[in-house]
């Protein structure tokens, strides 16, 4: 009998924790998906708030988009509100795809959306952007920009000019070409690839043939390049204008405070 009043007492105590919130409970999740048709060399672009951002390129002409919604709000009532009152919308044109998070005007608990979105693999990626969150983007061929404020930027397995920039995080762009092909949406081969960073390191990987034509900015930090530079003007370790091989692209890569490293290729990528 006092073994059975000590369980009895000890489930109401965990009950009266619960209640009063001394025991978190998991967060609430939501899963938006939809698939919608694009051609090859259309544009596509997306804008999120919290939250990283993974775009990858695919065999098929259509984009999918998967959004996890979480809310960390303990109490489940008002974790499933939140959920239902940040909105993901798709929008599709003739040539083009993008993607919305809207969050309401007033004050809601922490809700954070999560993309993992396939494109095709030739496409121009007008804006990918988050505010609080990496953006990744693999296996494309085409050109873009991509924004981030609290968040590292990476592009690997990718060919093309596709500009990053952020202001706490590192920028890593693994490209075998600095030239994509053109788009339906009007982009050229050879546009100009701005890099920047403010509280973070730069990489840019390239293959030994590349040609480009750079204006470097390195404040607070080192810059190396595993590939000679030809200095066109005068040279100082934080600023200077240079060209890999004969020059070409116009690549423009600058940070306040981090270093900047242009790195060989590894053969295979």
């Amino acid at each position: 009998m006092r073994t059975a009043r000590l369980i009895l007492g000890a489930v109401l105590a965990a009950a009266v924790l619960v209640l009063i919130g001394g025991l978190p409970t998991r967060a609430a999740d939501e899963v938006f998906d939809r698939t919608v048709p694009l051609a090859s060399g259309g544009s596509f672009s997306l804008q999120n708030v919290n939250g990283s951002v993974t775009v990858s390129g695919w065999d098929r002409e259509a984009v999918e988009v998967r959004a996890v919604k979480t809310s960390a709000d303990r109490v489940a009532q008002f974790a499933v509100s939140d959920l239902s009152r940040v909105q993901v919308g798709v929008v599709t044109t003739p040539g083009g795809v993008a993607v919305t998070t809207t969050y309401p005007r007033e004050e809601i608990g922490d809700v954070s959306v999560t993309y993992e979105v396939r494109v095709p693999r030739r496409v121009w990626l007008q804006q990918v952007s988050t505010v609080n969150g990496s953006v990744h983007v693999s296996g494309l061929q085409g050109a873009g920009e991509l924004h981030s404020v609290n968040g590292d930027v990476e592009v690997q397995d990718s060919a093309g000019a596709f500009s990053a920039r952020t202001t706490n995080g590192d920028i890593l762009l693994e490209l075998a070409s600095l030239n994509g092909p053109a788009h339906a949406a009007g982009v050229g081969t050879e546009n100009p690839l701005r890099v920047q960073t403010i509280n973070g390191s730069i990489v840019l990987a390239l293959p030994g043939d590349a040609k480009a034509t750079l204006a470097v900015q390195c404040r607070n930090g080192d810059f190396h390049s595993d590939f000679p530079v030809s200095m066109l003007g005068a040279y100082t370790p934080r600023e200077f204008h240079g060209r890999l091989g004969t020059g070409g692209t116009p690549v423009r890569l600058s940070t306040t405070n981090g270093s900047i490293h242009i790195r060989a290729l590894a053969q295979g990528i």
